[in-house]
């Protein structure tokens, strides 16, 4: 079979490959020969030649093969993170120097917020002057549970922003649907609110009135842009929108996520990340959780599919079918 015919992209099976493979495990060799029929076999190293016979091809394990794999998933997305943030390095400074030529009627269309502080007193402002909605997307931060007064802060001025006969529309991660501090904020809060929640969501994002929007501008989120420029803020609400439609409801009426075939909602979607080859820590992030209660339910889900290693659980994981399922 020649180059031109066999293509397809690295470290993945084509048919003609996953078959060979198969017959490989099941013999436990398989020639030469047979095995240009699928050179990607030889090339992601699934089989290597016999010490005794170079022309017997013998098959790695499986278990063995997609821990290789996945941990050089795992590099690459450690580059490309690190890729990402030297960009964001090197644009932060321009975007301060931006924001003194982006002006339109004396106000900035970009505005760097050097402190939370300030970030959150811009908020305030914002939403004092509002008059219509306000649209958040909040990620876990577990740092904020810790001081309570940012809480009851918020709750102030998002009490005061709906007396005005204004609406909030706010997106939180799956995770945070029980949270102590999350219930007890819509049992207080009166008015037009309402909440939904999904797996996964972006960043940081707080849009009031479809005019300003706010945003994080560095990875610990100690510095923050506001935003005023139309384009980005359509930009913005679209990207909201489309979550919106996407997303569980979870107050004023709450939506209960199915359980299938013993396999929960939250551990459907450590399942999704986890055959990507993110690490523990970064399915903790993303999720909305420490890493300790990540790691149970990576247990959890290892127990409910019998997988003794975390190479197997991958591979038990797309053979289960599980992912397949919509929603």
């Amino acid at each position: 079979m020649t180059d031109e015919t066999h293509q397809h992209g690295e470290e993945e099976l084509c048919g003609a490959g996953l078959d060979l493979y198969s017959r490989a495990l099941r013999e436990g060799h398989v020639s030469s020969v047979a095995a240009t029929t699928a050179p990607c076999l030889i090339d992601i190293g699934l089989l290597h030649p016999a010490v005794d016979d170079l022309n017997r091809l013998e098959p790695v394990s499986p278990t063995v093969a997609l821990q290789r794999l996945l941990r050089a998933s795992e590099d690459r997305i450690a580059d490309e993170r690190r890729r990402g943030q030297r960009i964001a390095d090197t644009f932060e400074p321009l975007i301060r120097v931006g924001t003194h030529a982006a002006t339109s009627e004396n106000t900035p269309a970009l505005r760097i917020l050097g402190s939370k502080e300030r970030a959150g007193q811009a908020i305030e402002e914002a939403m004092g002057e509002g008059r219509q909605e306000l649209l958040a997307i909040q990620p876990h931060d577990p740092s904020v549970t810790q001081r309570p007064y940012i809480l009851e802060g918020a709750m102030k001025r998002d009490q005061a922003f709906l007396d005005q006969g204004a609406r909030i529309r706010a997106l939180y991660q799956h995770t945070v649907r029980y949270a102590p501090y999350t219930r007890a904020r819509y049992e207080q809060l009166t008015g037009d609110v309402e909440a939904r929640s999904l797996d996964e969501i972006t960043e940081r994002l707080i849009i009031v009135d479809r005019t300003v929007a706010f945003i994080p501008a560095s990875a610990d989120r100690t510095l923050a842009l506001e935003v005023r420029h139309p384009a980005l803020i359509a930009y913005f609400v679209n990207t909201f929108d489309r979550l919106w439609r996407l997303a569980t409801p979870m107050h004023p009426q709450a939506v209960e996520q199915p359980t299938l075939n013993g396999i929960t909602p939250r551990q459907h979607a450590i399942a999704a990340l986890l055959v990507e080859g993110h690490t523990d820590n970064v399915i903790a992030e993303r999720l909305g959780m420490n890493v300790r209660t990540a790691r149970v339910h990576i247990a959890k889900l290892a127990a409910t599919l019998g997988s003794e290693s975390r190479a197997q659980l991958g591979y038990l994981i797309g053979r289960s079918g599980i992912l397949d399922r919509e929603g």
